[in-house]
């Protein structure tokens, strides 16, 4: 499953190089809209789930607020987070999932428009709130699924519903994959991710989405933040550039954590490491502790 989840990650890049050249776009900087062939929906999308999750009977006095776990681009909940979930469960948490930005029941989610994502999230909050009686909740999110929440957040009024927010190897700012984003537009093929991955094209550094979602800050008051970055990341990068900007934001880089990590973009979000690291930022301040490579 490891190998499915660098698979899918590593699939983040492939629509930008290898999409046939169909036709030539208007314009460089305005993609086509999304082709889905179904209508967006803003409900969660249907699909696969790790075992673990959406036991709405679970209640934890050590950890009362409830534990949303985001996936990313070309991921599902399953292959995303099929190792995170035992050990947030272990640290006393309840834990819920969801698929979004895909096709009922399809392997690959993640890959529709971002804003459409957001208000399915939103859906799935309010849905986790209203079955567990909560006031609030916490997102973990890996890749798009770090930054994805952001929007709900920002515009959706999600910051009233949201104590937390991880997010792990998050595409904050996009990505440049070492610069070859830039080669892409030259021979006009990026626009055309939107017709494979409409989120793809969204999260190329300098998009209008990105624009739009770091307009005026990165963060809302209320909300607290932490990021987890690896410096292998291969996917979004630079990996400084996942890093938030704010008063409430706790950046964590790996490396600094532990030097033996050498988790990249996939593997972060199933280091043992990662999930301390978790564990510890969403803990009572007064139980967090230095987290190191073994404890």
């Amino acid at each position: 499953m490891r190998l499915l989840t660098t698979l899918a990650a590593l699939l983040l890049a492939v629509p930008l190089f290898t999409t046939p050249l169909f036709t030539a776009p208007a314009s460089a900087d305005t993609p086509p809209p999304p082709s889905t062939g179904d209508s967006p929906s803003d409900a969660p999308v249907p699909g696969l789930l790790p075992a673990g999750v959406n036991d709405w009977s679970c209640r934890s006095r050590s950890r009362p607020v409830p534990l949303i776990l985001v996936h990313g681009t070309f991921a599902n909940a399953l292959d995303n987070w099929f190792a995170t979930v035992p050990a947030l469960r272990k640290a006393g948490h309840c834990v819920y999932a969801f698929n979004y930005g895909g096709k009922p029941h399809g392997f690959f989610q993640g890959t529709g428009d971002i804003t459409v994502s957001a208000r399915q999230l939103a859906a799935f909050v309010q849905e986790v709130k209203s079955k567990t009686g909560a006031e609030k909740v916490d997102l973990v999110g890996h890749s798009q699924g770090g930054m994805m929440p952001r929007y709900y957040l920002k515009y959706l009024g999600g910051a009233e519903h949201v104590r937390h927010l991880v997010g792990i190897a998050p595409s904050n700012d996009g990505t440049n994959l070492w610069g070859l984003t830039k080669l892409a537009k030259w021979f006009g093929i990026v626009d055309l991710t939107s017709h494979v991955c409409y989120s793809c094209y969204q999260q190329v550094r300098g998009s209008d989405f990105l624009t739009e979602l770091n307009a005026g800050g990165q963060t809302v008051p209320g909300v607290e933040y932490t990021v987890i970055a690896t410096k292998y990341d291969e996917i979004v990068t630079p990996y400084r550039s996942q890093f938030l900007t704010g008063d409430n934001v706790n950046n964590v880089l790996l490396q600094d954590v532990c030097r033996l990590s050498i988790a990249e973009h996939a593997a972060i979000v199933a280091s043992p490491v990662t999930h301390r690291i978790i564990a510890n930022a969403l803990a009572p301040e007064n139980e967090r502790k230095r987290v190191r490579c073994l404890s």
